[in-house]
């Protein structure tokens, strides 16, 4: 944060992207609420997956890199007590940052329609539990208001400024997406600004997505690509397993080494040469032999006889 560059933050939802947002070189990424109720409920982001649901979802991601994470609390799911839980468990479950947002509860995407938020006021007091709450100053509490365009953007400004005096380190208002607007909500409000540009989302003028490089000389300090990764997974799929059922109606094989990783590749993503690695390490000399040497001569030697 104290960088002068823009901070970028891929959305993670599950080990595949986590471990790819790292190999790329990020530092930091999003654990997305939206990806998450989507790849492991199977449901849409309209308030189904819970604090616990959430949790045990994001603690084997947090686990398996290095990445610095923004933890996706939604609401914070309820009042000023669940938030100041909230921030308790997701700063000892090993996140960076947490964002909670001034929507009702069930909350809904961002981006859907049907959004409604409370009261500036009642949100300051929760922004207020979580900084209590936090036992690590490093470890950062964005507020996020979806106050436009339910409202004007001033309303929107005004909110953020209320945040950031009940003591919010960062700011986020989702919705907005004109150059215009991003160089005015930073002119006015105090803390750092972050920025949600979503790829997939419906085309209109207003959501076209704006270059990192552009928000970073806009004044914004943190850019979100939540729903980038969950997109290329859903195309992805899409893509293989249509080439599956075409092989099934046709009745002949489609090799297609383009629409999928390697099972190589695979592997050595998801850290299997560090797992083998530390197992060759302690395992004593008989089991050495037996798996690395033993094992190895008889797959040759059924393959050849074979």
């Amino acid at each position: 944060m104290k960088a002068p560059e823009i901070v970028v933050m891929p959305g993670v939802s599950n080990g595949y992207s986590a471990r790819l947002v790292e190999q790329f070189g990020f530092q930091a990424a999003i654990l997305t609420g939206a990806g998450l109720s989507e790849s492991h409920l199977g449901w849409a982001d309209i308030g189904l997956m819970g604090l616990e649901e959430n949790l045990q979802a994001s603690r084997p991601l947090i686990d398996c890199c290095d990445l610095l994470f923004l933890a996706d609390a939604d609401t914070g799911y309820g009042g000023p007590l669940n938030v100041f839980q909230t921030v308790r468990k997701f700063e000892k479950a090993g996140a960076a940052a947490i964002m909670i947002e001034d929507q009702v509860w069930p909350k809904r995407c961002g981006h859907l329609q049907g959004k409604q938020v409370i009261s500036a006021e009642e949100m300051a007091e929760k922004v207020k539990a979580a900084v209590e709450a936090r036992r690590d100053p490093a470890f950062s509490i964005m507020a996020r208001t979806d106050a436009f365009p339910l409202f004007n953007l001033d309303e929107a400004i005004r909110r953020l400024n209320m945040y950031a005096d009940a003591g919010a380190d960062i700011v986020f208002a989702d919705g907005i997406y004109t150059e215009e607007h991003f160089h005015y909500v930073v002119k006015n409000t105090s803390k750092p600004l972050t920025a949600n540009m979503s790829y997939g989302l419906t085309g209109r003028v207003e959501e076209k997505l704006i270059s990192a490089k552009r928000l970073e000389e806009l004044g914004v300090k943190i850019v979100l690509y939540p729903r980038l990764a969950g997109g290329a997974m859903i195309q992805g799929l899409t893509n293989a397993i249509s080439v599956l059922k075409e092989s099934l109606n046709t009745g002949e094989v489609i090799e297609r080494p383009d629409l999928v990783a390697s099972f190589k590749e695979q592997n050595e993503l998801m850290g299997l040469n560090d797992i083998l690695d530390l197992d060759r390490r302690f395992s004593t000399d008989e089991q050495h032999k037996e798996k690395y040497e033993t094992n190895l001569d008889h797959v040759a030697n059924v393959l050849k006889s074979s």
